[in-house]
């Protein structure tokens, strides 16, 4: 009997077993994708994983009657060799089944899985009178049409509808059954060509009426061999039916084509832009350090002209043959990159994130395994699971963002350890490209593990822009402040707007305030979820009243205009983000264009584009952002850069918060001043003598590496010591407390003091679970894989308790 071992996208461990029919023609592969049942009815997707022949002795001496495979979705593979050796590595490393590698892999409209549709049985009769809330679904049930039960749901708006289907399919009210719908339809377009033109001297010319001779001139016209049917139409003004009558003589012949994401590109493409001398030592420095190691560090200050290094580098393993994936850590960089990257590989670069449709993203995906794939391709960090066929260049853009660390669900990942490997299985090469390397990696440059590549000078000659602290407190006590704005701060964005210069100025939160507080008894309204204050909201839609909102479950209510503890009108804004930013800088520069770039005005497909170009155009004045602002944008008129409370980015309870500190201010500083000017930053803080803020004046890299290192060492740290963070998460706090306990003894029983005390987290409860932590050090020397074996079988002993069975315990491997 011939037997596959299948992936399914499910969070259990190991792989399901299914035969293979005696009737399948599709020839047997690794990476098929096919239909298998789940349980008693449920039908789900899944990747073959390896196909094997059992004898009817290990049939019979399993003793599993093997249930067999549905159909095959395709007659190729859609998973390659290298994407399966990925996956297995990804649920090793990061200690999480193949299925939620699968499930975080695939694109949503490639995981088919059958809904349960609910029919009315015609001839049931109720013996005795039912309840009402069974009569209301059986009302929602029309005669002999099946309704899911999501729809049910819907309809009813209650969370119990499967208890009461289950109800009625006891008493014989309704039937069940499954029913798998395909997600992915491709986006078609009907176009129309010339067929055969009658003779000129043909009398059924003649029999051409005024309105078709008018659209059969309408498509000479446009001199095209192909035009869409609905802009024939519209440009001659005439009906389908007119088009009809010509359609049914042949003069025009109409065809279905399907519709790719991205047209061919129109924009002419033109070669790179040559090396400068600087570049061309970094280019020919990266080809030195491959040699020794596959992956190189290239460490350039910002605007130095990495991407112009990229481009070159790119072309290099294009005439190779080679396909190129580049990594950029937020949507919003793909923007301005993808245009420049298309002016040069036009048709050949590709584009993916989430931001696209689940056909587009399935399209995109499938166009990577066709012959004319894409030669590059440039997304974020769930590029790496699109099945390249011969990578030869992974870049990994700003390769310090935590971005590229998925948090939730698993696999919890980083892009950048992740591409490290992908590049191993192809034989590749790989650059990590940054302003602000992460301090591992400079460990791991200096250490010889990675090239190190440095670009210490801007392109052009361009300075790097000065750096300015000012004062809060003084600036609060001489009354040189109105609102979140410093009278000196006022003063410089006037002198750019009046030079017809654009200005930035970053927060880094968004909403109104930061939470309200009454004044009176200390009330501070707080999530019902979650262990976090309500952050305030203006703005949620236009003619609406505020709103406090939860930025962690989206919990929201509407802003109190007195407080509902006590009753008085006495509640007081707290901190301030992006929102009130962009009130304020409206209200002093009245004649100035202000425009806001944060998580909530960029929630549309094409926001980033539509708000980037109006920038680009000179659409806004004032760019008011949170950390979408401080990546790799490049406007050429913004000279002025103003970071409005510092002091929040360096006030976080995390080793890192120092090195995340620097980077975000060098990076946000870096967007001054990348034209001819030179740029100017001013860095409001109360703590002007903090030491990140020097070695943000200095643009000293090295002194902030040199220091926190030290830190590192001292308190066993990255790259000293690697992290394992395991969350425990349930609704009842006090069987949560039970489990955290049990675990923590029996790690440390096995870890010593490398495992901590139970740790309980600054959102002590999200989502309505409550949550504790505890943390393992392992040493850099160590067998890290052991540990990890360890680790998880201390984790499957305490779930098998009986007083800790509920408990959703996940471990993180190197979080952020």
């Amino acid at each position: 009997m011939t037997v596959a071992d299948i992936i399914l996208p499910l969070a259990v461990e190991g792989l399901l077993t299914y035969r293979i029919p005696d009737n399948s023609t599709t020839p047997l592969a690794e990476g098929l994708r096919v239909l298998v049942p789940l349980g008693k009815k449920k039908i789900v997707t899944g990747i073959i994983k390896q196909v094997r022949t059992m004898t009817n002795e290990e049939v019979e001496a399993s003793g599993i009657e093997y249930k067999e495979i549905y159909c095959f979705l395709e007659d190729y593979p859609i998973v390659t060799p290298q994407q399966l050796r990925l996956w297995d590595w990804l649920s090793a490393y990061y200690m999480c089944s193949i299925g939620e590698v699968m499930r975080a892999a695939l694109p949503t409209a490639l995981k088919l899985e059958s809904e349960t549709q609910v029919l009315k049985n015609p001839d049931f009769i109720a013996e005795t009178r039912m309840h009402q809330a069974l009569e209301a679904i059986l009302d929602l049930l029309p005669e002999g049409k099946p309704v899911s039960i999501d729809e049910l749901a819907r309809r009813r708006d209650v969370k119990s509808v499967a208890t009461h289907v289950n109800t009625l399919l006891e008493m014989g009210a309704v039937t069940v059954q499954e029913n798998v719908k395909e997600r992915y339809t491709p986006k078609k377009k009907t176009v129309i060509s010339l067929g055969v033109l009658p003779p000129a001297d043909d009398t059924k010319a003649s029999r051409l009426t005024p309105n078709q001779q008018q659209v059969l001139q309408t498509f000479l016209g446009m001199e095209k061999e192909k035009v869409e049917q609905a802009e024939l139409l519209t440009a001659s003004g005439c009906s389908q039916s007119v088009l009809n009558g010509l359609l049914q003589r042949g003069i025009l012949v109409k065809t279905v084509e399907q519709v790719g994401v991205f047209a061919p590109a129109d924009q002419p493409v033109g070669p790179a832009h040559p090396l400068t001398g600087e570049q061309e030592k970094a280019v020919a420095a990266i080809h030195q350090c491959w040699q020794k190691t596959p992956t190189v560090l290239l460490h350039g200050v910002t605007s130095s002209g990495k991407t112009e290094v990229y481009i070159h580098l790119i072309q290099e393993q294009l005439e190779q043959g080679k396909q190129v994936l580049y990594l950029v850590p937020e949507i919003a960089l793909t923007t301005q990159l993808t245009n420049r990257l298309r002016a040069v590989f036009g048709s050949r670069l590709g584009v993916y994130h989430s931001r696209f449709s689940d056909r587009e993203r399935v399209e995109i995906y499938k166009h990577i395994l066709a012959a004319d794939a894409y030669d590059v391709v440039i997304g974020v960090r769930s590029s790496l699971f699109l099945p390249f066929r011969n990578l030869g260049l992974i870049i990994v853009d700003e390769e310090h963002d935590a971005s590229y660390k998925q948090q939730d669900p698993s696999p919890r990942y980083h892009a950048r350890t992740t591409a490290l490997m992908l590049a191993s299985f192809f034989g590749a090469k790989t650059l990590l490209g940054t302003a602000t390397p992460a301090i591992e990696s400079y460990y791991n440059a200096q250490s010889g593990r990675y090239g190190l590549v440095e670009m210490m000078h801007r392109f052009a000659g361009l300075s790097l822009p000065s750096i300015h602290l000012l004062d809060l407190k003084k600036a609060r006590k001489r009354k040189e402040i109105t609102g979140h704005f410093s009278d000196p701060l006022v003063y410089h964005i006037r002198e750019q707007l009046e030079a017809g210069k654009q200005v930035m100025l970053f927060q880094n939160h968004r909403g109104y305030n930061a939470y309200i507080e009454c004044r009176e008894c200390g009330y501070v309204p707080k999530c019902v979820n979650c262990d976090v204050s309500l952050t305030e909201h203006k703005a949620i839609a236009p003619n609406m009243p505020g709103r406090l909102v939860c930025h962690y479950c989206g919990y929201s209510i509407p802003t109190p205009i007195v407080c509902p503890q006590c009753g008085k009108d006495d509640l007081k804004d707290r901190g301030f983000g992006t929102e009130r930013l962009e009130e304020e800088a409206q209200a002093l520069f009245p004649e100035a264009k202000v425009a806001r770039m944060d998580t909530d005005t960029t929630q549309t497909k094409h926001a980033h584009e539509k708000l980037i170009r109006r920038v680009e155009e000179h659409d806004v004045d004032i760019l008011v952002g949170t950390q979408m602002i401080t990546k790799g944008l490049h406007f050429k008129d913004v000279n002025l850069v103003a970071v409005m409370n510092a002091d929040s980015v360096l006030n976080m309870p995390d080793f890192r918060a120092h090195e995340r500190g620097y980077q975000l201010l060098e990076q946000v500083s870096g967007r001054a001043g990348r034209h001819e000017d030179i740029g100017h930053v001013i860095i409001q803080t109360a703590d002007p003598t903090n030491p990140v803020y020097q070695f943000v004046k200095k643009h000293d890299y090295q002194a902030m590496y040199n220091s926190q290192l030290e830190q590192r060492k001292l308190f066993k740290y990255p790259p000293f010591h690697r992290l394992i963070r395991i969350a425990l998460r349930h609704r009842e706090a006090s069987r949560l407390e039970t489990a955290a306990r049990t675990l923590c003894e029996r790690l440390k029983l096995v870890f010593g003091s490398r495992c901590s005390d139970v740790i309980i987290p600054s959102v002590s409860r999200a989502q309505s679970m409550y949550v504790r932590e505890l943390i393992i050090k392992i040493e850099a020397t160590a067998p890290y894989a052991k540990a990890k074996e360890m680790i998880a079988a201390e984790i499957r002993y305490v779930s098998c308790q009986p007083n800790c069975k509920g408990i959703s315990i996940t471990p993180d491997v190197d979080p952020m």
